[in-house]
Parts: C-alpha cells; sequence; structure tokens
C-alpha cells in the first residue's frame, strides 16, 4: 500500500509518500480500501511538532477518511467486504494513520457512508462535524431560536457548524473573508453573510441583531477576535473557542457585564464512545440531506505537502481532501 510518512517533525516537505507492506485486521478491526482521506489544520500542528500531544516517529498523519470495506477481523458484525464507509479515527492512533491506502479502525471508528455522499464527502465529516456538534451543543449548549455568530463559517468546521445550528432552528451569522467564502455559506442558507474583518464588521453584526447581541459565539480565530466576541454577547452568551493562533489581551469586565462565559473545547478529551456517538447522532441528517460536507479541493495523495500548505492558506474554502487511489 502507499502511505504518507513523516520521519521528523518539520514543514510540509517532511511529508514523503511510501511504499508499505499491507495491514491485516484483527480481532474487532476493520480494513479499508481507503478512497479519500480529510485534511485538517492539527495535522499540519502535529506535522510540524507543534501540538501538545505528539505521536512517536515515524508516524502517518491524518484522522478521517472513507472507502470500502475490505475485509474484517473477528467478532466484526456491523460491517462486511464492499461496505461504503467513512471512519473518524484509526485503531493505531496516530502512528497510522489516514494518510494511507488502506487503513485498519476499530469497529466503533467506522460508520456507513450514504449512497447519496462521495467518498470525498465522507472523508470531509469525521473531525469537522464532531467538532462543530460538540462546540454547538456539547459546549455552548445552543437552543433552537438562538442567534449563532458563526466565524469562519466558510471552512469545514464553520461550514458543519452552519448546517448543524441551522438544522437546530437557529438563527445563524456567518462571516467569512473573501467573496468566494461569503457566496458559499449563503449557498449554504446563511441570510446573514458578513465579510470579517473589515471597520463595519461588528456594525453589521450588532444591526442584524437589533443591538440585543447573539447568544453563542463559535470562534476559529480567538487571538484575534475574542475581545470583539464578548462585545458582542446578548446576556448570559457564549463563546467557544475552537481555534486559536497565539495570545491575546481581552477586557475580563466585558463578561462580567453580560454574565457571559468563554469556552474551550477539545475532541481529544472525549471517549471513543462518546467519539463514536456524536458520529450515530448526526447519521440520519446525512442520509436525508440535512447535512452535506463540501469539499473545496482534492489532491492527489503524493501532494500531501500541498494540501498541508493550503490548510492555513487565506480564501481556502471547504475541506481539503487528499484522494488515495
Amino acid at each position: 500500500m502507499r502511505a504518507i510518512v513523516v520521519h521528523q517533525f518539520g514543514g510540509p516537505e517532511v511529508l514523503s509518500l511510501e511504499d508499505l507492506p499491507d495491514p491485516s485486521p484483527g480481532a474487532g478491526q476493520v480494513l479499508i480500501d481507503n478512497r479519500a482521506a480529510g485534511v485538517n489544520p492539527v495535522d499540519a500542528y502535529i506535522r510540524a511538532g507543534q501540538y501538545v500531544r505528539l505521536p512517536s516517529l515515524p508516524y502517518t498523519p491524518g484522522w478521517d477518511g472513507a472507502g470500502l470495506v475490505a475485509a474484517v477481523g473477528a467478532g466484526v458484525t456491523r460491517f462486511h467486504p464492499g461496505d461504503r464507509v467513512y471512519f473518524s479515527g484509526t485503531a493505531a492512533g496516530r502512528s497510522t494513520g489516514a494518510y494511507a491506502s488502506r487503513v485498519i479502525c476499530a469497529e466503533h471508528q467506522v460508520h456507513p457512508l450514504p449512497a447519496r455522499l462521495s467518498f470525498a464527502q465522507g472523508a470531509a465529516i469525521g473531525v469537522p462535524y464532531a467538532t462543530a456538534h460538540r462546540a454547538l451543543f456539547g459546549r455552548a449548549a445552543v437552543k433552537a431560536g438562538e442567534i449563532v455568530l458563526v466565524h469562519g463559517a466558510s471552512g469545514a468546521v464553520g461550514l458543519a457548524a452552519v448546517q448543524l445550528a441551522r438544522a437546530h432552528g437557529c438563527t445563524v451569522i456567518g462571516t467569512a473573508g473573501s467573496d468566494a467564502g461569503l457566496a458559499l455559506i449563503t449557498a449554504q442558507g446563511v441570510k446573514h453573510a458578513v465579510r470579517h474583518g473589515t471597520p463595519d464588521t461588528v456594525r453589521e453584526i450588532q444591526a442584524i441583531t437589533g443591538g440585543r447581541g447573539v447568544d453563542a459565539i463559535i470562534e476559529m480565530l480567538a487571538n484575534v477576535n475574542l475581545d470583539t466576541d464578548l462585545g458582542l454577547l446578548t446576556v448570559a452568551g457564549r463563546v467557544v473557542v475552537v481555534g486559536n493562533r497565539g495570545r491575546v489581551e481581552i477586557d475580563a469586565r466585558q463578561t462580567m457585564a453580560k454574565e457571559s462565559a468563554i469556552l474551550g473545547m477539545s475532541l481529544w478529551y472525549l471517549t471513543d464512545e462518546q467519539l463514536s456517538d456524536l458520529q450515530v447522532q448526526m447519521a440520519g441528517r446525512f442520509a436525508d440531506g440535512t447535512l452535506t460536507p463540501v469539499v473545496g479541493s482534492e489532491l492527489p495523495l503524493a501532494e500531501a505537502a500541498s494540501a498541508h500548505a493550503k490548510v492555513f492558506g487565506g480564501g481556502t474554502t471547504g475541506k481539503i481532501v487528499l484522494t488515495a487511489t
């Protein structure tokens, strides 16, 4: 099989395409003929050695993917060879990840892929939708009828948050930094699309809410937006920090005046059962079309370095996916 292997932490150039022996599934495991792998920002942080949890070297990156079941180990009852599936996580953890043409997963990490979704879309489900679900419902505890502001709504997690919040009956305000991003989130049903990072951004959001403020903010770049976010909240509003790239100074009095909350989140603290349950909760909505992953670009596995360079590039919309075949 072919796989991306990292022998030392560093820039995108350390991502090496290599030929490795085909793996075999053990008891309770599923062997997947992988067709697509999702590229998540955390993959780039880990590759660079800039993450709190680092794998032992060498390792194969990637958490999410989709393909066909090739074989199953003893005790596996939910899947059979030929089934279309997506997965979130691999049996070997981060040492043998999704950037490979064949992947071994524990049975609970594998989920049926609806016929309406492509393999590339399946590879865009795992981390983005689990992150958005956890941020909205596990941390912010949003309720139907509330106003939710999604910063960076044109990215993979942002789009997932938009779809989930709309399906839950929330009013969604989405921000994006480009014309393409604004067009994309508008096409996703966001009635209030605002360009972020301009002198008018705050005024536009305040006007949309009639000065009331928003109930919850899903924040992808806290080091830039957090202090401003606090001023946009209504009483008892919540900011969930999904992404951050540096230190930030805030006026903590803003939290006192509105009894607001700043909440962090990370999927790594959830148990295997909790992670699997997040996907089970969303399964019906992927099948009926309520939730549809948006793939922004597809690159061959050999161009993993280019994919990592694109992750933090300006103007990126939707999910970046590596095609494994």
